[in-house]
């Protein structure tokens, strides 16, 4: 009987509040405001390419890494991506190893410790093509995938295969080919 009368009392509130909260008065100003920057903001995440901050920095660092504007990236965490890299793939296993952009561990974690997306203006825009590298990322780019090629394929993309890729080679929708370009949610 308590439960009948408590669950009536939340249903008469709730209709109150909706009746007190609601208005039928027409002539309310209903122009659209424009978004409100007052105040002060705090950067909480970042993540210029994807899976990089969650493979390379250390349980421990990940505010401090999100929150780290991206020109100081490198200097504060290159040496944690190094030796989270040497300590997790076999590509990187001997000092000069070098994954199939040329570059050692050094110079490879120099590049993902400042977390950002570098776009060409006037060239391909493309995470990987074959040929070019980092130079924008296109929605239909296999990002992780390439991002463990990068990490685990070695020189040649051929070592440990099992690491260089997620296996999932698509989208489980169709792009849209006008603005927002994305599917919408399922």
């Amino acid at each position: 009987m308590k439960s009948n009368i408590f669950k009536i009392s939340i249903l008469v509130v709730s209709l109150a509040f909706t009746a007190v909260s609601c208005s039928d008065d027409d002539d309310i100003n209903t122009t659209p405001q424009g978004p409100d920057f007052s105040g002060t903001f705090v950067q909480q995440d970042q993540m210029g390419r994807p899976a990089v901050n969650t493979v390379f920095v250390s349980s421990g660092m990940k505010d401090n890494f999100n929150t780290t504007i991206p020109s100081n990236q490198n200097t504060m965490f290159q040496t944690m991506f190094e030796n989270n890299l040497t300590g997790l793939s076999p590509a990187f296993a001997n000092p000069g190893d070098q994954n199939a952009l040329g570059q050692d561990a050094a110079a490879f974690t120099g590049l993902l410790a400042t977390d950002v997306l570098n776009v060409s203006l006037d060239g391909t825009t493309t995470f990987f093509d074959g040929t070019n590298v980092l130079t924008g990322r296109a929605l239909t780019d296999d990002v992780i995938t390439v991002e463990l090629l990068l990490i685990f394929g070695g020189e040649d993309f051929s070592e440990n295969p099992g690491l260089s890729n997620d296996n999932v080679d698509a989208n489980d929708k169709q792009f849209d080919s006008s603005f927002p370009y994305l599917a919408s949610p399922w």
